[in-house]
């Protein structure tokens, strides 16, 4: 058994931290007394960061996307190609492809993958608002850009299925995005080379 080494606010913070993802124990301990040290420079403007943005964020009703206003930035942006929907698993792989800044169009975050096991069918996703933004005037095209992960592939041919009775084409991302590559984790030269490549289902 551990002995505790400093006081409950600052065990806290470590048990908090070491839920981040990429953190256990030991990194968190290391990122806590980091902050610590940098009392004034780090850990007052972070806590003061994360407070503005739990009072700020929202969910796009559009699209799916976290931003402090709602529709999102990319939505409500006139710049944007309303014809090509992009559909995400997650919102980091929306920000992965908006980092690559290879996609003019919109966004779609489906909130996961279809996942019978795990209990995630279509209902948990958000794959209703996808058919129905499909279904609109200016939609030509809808871009499946989930992973190459068994889950992804599947979710994928559901979409296609539920997607034939829309009058828009369907593409998804060219097989540069290597299988069991997830998004977030690719560079964005092989983000913009699979963009390029897409094909059409």
């Amino acid at each position: 058994m551990s002995r505790k080494v400093a006081g409950p606010e600052i065990e806290q913070l470590i048990q908090l931290l070491a839920r981040l993802p990429g953190l256990g124990p030991r990194s968190a301990r290391r990122a806590a007394l980091h902050l610590i040290n940098k009392k004034d420079q780090l850990l007052a403007p972070l806590a003061a960061a994360m407070a503005a943005a739990r009072d700020k964020i929202l969910i796009c009703e559009i699209c799916g996307n976290v931003d402090t206003s709602n529709p999102c930035t990319i939505c409500a942006d006139p710049r944007r190609d309303p014809a090509l929907i992009c559909v995400v698993e997650e919102v980091a792989d929306l920000w992965a492809l908006e980092r690559a800044g290879v996609i003019k169009g919109r966004y779609h975050v489906l909130g996961g993958t279809l996942s019978p096991l795990d209990g995630v069918g279509p209902d948990e996703l958000n794959i209703a608002g996808l058919i129905e933004r499909a279904r609109g005037e200016q939609v030509k095209e809808i871009l499946l850009a989930l992973n190459a992960t068994v889950e992804g592939q599947s979710t994928a041919h559901y979409l296609m299925d539920q997607l034939e009775s829309c009058d828009v084409t369907v593409s998804q991302l060219a097989h540069g995005v290597p299988v069991g590559g997830e998004l977030d984790y690719l560079d964005e030269g092989t983000l913009a080379a699979a963009i390029k490549a897409r094909k059409t289902l």
